[in-house]
């Protein structure tokens, strides 16, 4: 199982209501793809202090390293993405990615 993250610093700007429909529209690709297993999301509630800005974060969990490279080519990934990407202070500089195999 592949757990896919992503941190987020969302510009300063960006309503909560608009932060809450690009993670809806990248939660529902779970109906898209079967291999898409779960998604988590939510702001910064961290006390320590090294979120190094970062607002809020997601996670998704895919069956497999074929079921995330099926989600990164979707259409529909590619336009919630670039929308992510509009509200990220910084654009693509205000965005952390990163994968790893569960296990």
């Amino acid at each position: 199982m592949i757990r896919h993250v992503v941190l987020v610093r969302f510009r300063d700007d960006i309503a909560p209501g608009e932060i809450a429909a690009i993670f809806d529209a990248l939660g529902d690709l779970r109906r898209m793809l079967p291999g898409m297993r779960t998604f988590q999301r939510g702001p910064n509630v961290s006390q320590e202090g090294l979120g190094r800005g970062h607002t809020h974060a997601f996670t998704i969990d895919f069956d497999d390293a074929a079921a995330r490279d099926t989600y990164l080519a979707l259409p529909e990934h590619e336009a919630a993405g670039a929308r992510l990407v509009k509200a990220a202070q910084g654009g693509l500089s205000g965005l952390t990615v990163l994968d790893f195999e569960l296990g």
